[in-house]
């Protein structure tokens, strides 16, 4: 176990280059798995002091925009080599502050530094097209622009990753950025910050503001910001896009959660089957987007999966993250609590027969934190059930039967999300099927539910995003395709045949 004992991080916002102690009232971020450890105490962004930070990214832009793309890239390469030193300690604070544990913590970071050196590696591709033209003397081109300012408005459960995703791309491509980090992981959002201006990224093309909700409708409500990035709930990221729709210059992105599945056929290997549910399910405590709340399971397999799935999921090693020894750690706080407990009484109230008890943590290793245990039931699929449909967030998960494979992905897609999904099989005829017939954005065969890899399209359909995934598909977002035709000809000759004629 790691010992660690630190003051409360000092919060601030950070603008034009200064980091600056904010007026606003003052929040605290505290460890989930001891909640009586602050991590730091950080401003609320006032709206003048939102503002600022807008005002600051516009004065950047026009300066940032015309830097080579090469030299954007090399601050990349700076920042890969500070993460690379910072790993360690890094990852601690995001132990702390989130309650993941350092294994996922580590792996996290480590993801981040693998969009930094993707988005270092494409500086030097490709940033536009040379196609053909109807006219001989003419040559066209498809060249990419960036959009302008940037808000990037990320979740607490990969602090670090996430905003990477769109940092990433977006300051690489000439765009400038205010960055929200959640309330509940300002602390290494702003650690992210410091690294970013050690890099060298001149004042103004990084801001940050810290603050709740109402810090980031004040962004997203400004007419200057020409992007909106946004990771977190349906709730969130459809009032942002219902704000941003009548913006003539506004264009979002949102990843907006999950009800992900892993599909277990007849012919799964169990052990494998069983390992990638555990994964999918448990995993950050159930606490990511690609989360599994449902294992749908041939009927012919259910009775073996469940005794085996229950039996894993009763030994887990549910501690604190900074033990090398936990699994997983808590959830993130009292209404996290709140809000699975309610949906573990709703799954009894819906029919489910209850296969393993979970619910809050309350011995003396645990009562200091979050901490909830895994809540596993079985429940036939039916029309209405909200416990199989809606998005839990923590380790409530239902095993489904089915009796076909086309029974099965009917049952995938009868929800409102469409995000990850995995099949455990050895039939690539199946395989095949749910790949066609399944709504998703991310499937995965003989693997968890969870995994993304940054150089992959992050997002998915329905409910879970609008089109337009992160990662390395935040490209085709955060710049524009203008068309650029030149002539290279004594005189006008028009495509389509269009007369020139004058007289």
């Amino acid at each position: 176990m790691t010992a660690v004992t630190a003051l409360p991080m000092p919060g601030k916002h950070y603008l034009r280059g200064r980091w600056l102690e904010g007026a606003g009232e003052r929040f605290e971020s505290r460890n989930p798995a001891r909640w009586s450890e602050v991590i730091g105490i950080f401003p609320q962004a006032t709206a003048a002091e939102v503002d600022q930070a807008v005002c600051a990214a516009r004065d950047a832009y026009p300066a940032w925009r015309r830097t080579s793309r090469i030299y954007r890239a090399e601050l990349f390469d700076r920042l890969a080599q500070l993460i690379k030193a910072e790993t360690e300690s890094l990852a601690v604070l995001m132990a702390r502050e989130c309650g993941k544990v350092l294994n996922e913590c580590r792996a996290e970071i480590i993801e981040g530094l693998h969009m930094v050196q993707y988005v270092f590696g494409t500086a030097r591709m490709p940033m536009g097209e040379v196609l053909a033209s109807e006219i001989a003397e003419k040559d066209a081109y498809v060249r990419r622009k960036p959009r302008g300012v940037a808000a990037v408005i990320t979740p607490w459960n990969f602090p670090f990753a996430v905003p990477l995703w769109m940092l990433g791309p977006s300051l690489l491509e000439g765009n400038t950025v205010v960055y929200k980090p959640s309330e509940d992981t300002p602390a290494i959002g702003q650690a992210l910050v410091a690294l970013l201006e050690r890099a060298g990224f001149p004042p103004g093309v990084i801001n940050l503001v810290h603050g709740a909700g109402e810090v980031g409708e004040l962004l997203v409500r400004d007419p200057r910001v020409n992007l909106v990035l946004f990771t977190g709930s349906y709730e969130v990221g459809a009032r942002i896009q219902q704000i941003s729709a009548g913006m003539v210059d506004r264009i979002c992105a949102c990843e907006m959660g999950s009800k992900s599945a892993v599909i277990v056929c007849a012919d799964a290997r169990l052990d494998l089957a069983v390992t990638a549910s555990i994964l999918s399910a448990f995993k950050t405590s159930g606490q990511r987007c690609v989360s599994a709340g449902r294992i749908l399971v041939h009927e012919k397999r259910l009775e073996e999966f469940a005794q085996r799935f229950v039996e894993l999921a009763r030994r887990l090693n549910i501690g604190d993250p900074l033990d090398e020894r936990s699994f997983t750690g808590p959830v993130i706080n009292e209404a996290a609590v709140r809000k699975i407990s309610y949906y573990n009484q709703l799954a009894r109230e819906e029919g489910g027969q209850v296969l393993l008890d979970g619910g809050r943590m309350l011995d003396e290793a645990h009562r200091d934190g979050w901490y909830m245990s895994p809540f596993v039931y079985r429940i036939q699929h039916r029309p209405q059930i909200r416990c199989i449909r809606e998005e839990v967030f923590g380790p409530h998960v239902a095993l489904i039967p089915f009796s076909t494979n086309e029974e099965a992905a009917a049952i995938y897609n009868d929800t409102d999300y469409g995000l990850s999904l995995a099949v455990i099989t050895e039939d690539y005829r199946a395989m095949r099927f749910f790949r066609e017939e399944c709504d998703f954005g991310m499937g995965y065969v003989n693997l968890p539910c969870i995994g993304a890899e940054v150089h992959l399209p992050f997002g998915g359909v329905k409910k879970s995003g609008n089109g337009r995934p992160s990662a390395a598909g935040l490209i085709e977002t955060v710049t524009h395709r203008a068309a650029w035709t030149v002539n290279h000809g004594w005189e006008i000759r028009m495509a389509q045949g269009l007369k020139t004629d004058l007289d």
